[in-house]
């Protein structure tokens, strides 16, 4: 008996449908954690090498510093969001917009440029932004050995627009959790009667 491959019909050709035209040509995501082709973890495939550190466009000891810095907050933001998959963010699955790390990374030197101790004294919270309203993710100390001058709150948000209510059922065992490329960075001095300084990311 000849048997000829099964076509899809009903509610699940519907899905299938909606997936396509939601799915944007444009924006890449990356899950954080997996594997590169070397042994290392808590990396992502689509950051670009080249943004690593290098002495060719650096001109001071303090600028490769703070470079190295830079990519060793983007490695623990990385390795706290992919920890807390299970646990607080409750998805088998993290998916993250292309670049939306390094970008973070980049914001936060920016706000520490003014800072006696620039990115070494920062004291960094990653949060999600959900539903049901925040949830910590883990927090960064790029340099332990110095105290605190300000925090910075990374929040991430959650996208919600792509859901399929009355299609939920049949994505309940993958629990896939995609994050939004749009960020917030909060600034706040400890030992200053400032207010907190907004960031919204474009």
């Amino acid at each position: 008996m000849d048997y000829s491959p099964a076509l899809l019909f009903g509610p699940a050709a519907a899905v299938t449908e909606e997936m396509k035209k939601r799915k944007s040509p444009s924006q890449k995501y990356f899950s954080p954690g997996q594997q590169r082709s070397s042994a290392r973890r808590g990396s992502v495939d689509s950051n670009d090498e080249r943004d690593g550190p290098s002495s060719a466009g650096l001109s001071t000891g303090s600028e490769l510093e703070e470079r190295l810095l830079q990519r060793d907050v983007i490695r623990q933001m990385e390795r706290c969001l992919t920890e807390a998959k299970a646990s607080t963010l409750h998805c088998q699955v993290l998916l993250l917009p292309s670049q939306v790390t390094a970008k973070v990374g980049q914001d936060v030197v920016r706000s520490s440029a003014d800072e006696p101790c620039g990115l070494r004294g920062a004291a960094i919270n990653v949060y999600v932004e959900c539903k049901d309203g925040l949830r910590t993710v883990g927090s960064i100390f790029p340099d332990q050995s110095v105290t605190p001058t300000f925090e910075l709150s990374v929040i991430l948000k959650a996208d919600t627009r792509g859901s399929w209510p009355p299609f939920k059922h049949m994505f309940e065992s993958t629990k896939v959790l995609k994050l939004r490329p749009e960020y917030r960075l909060v600034k706040r001095k400890l030992y200053s009667s400032a207010s907190p300084v907004i960031h919204d990311s474009q």
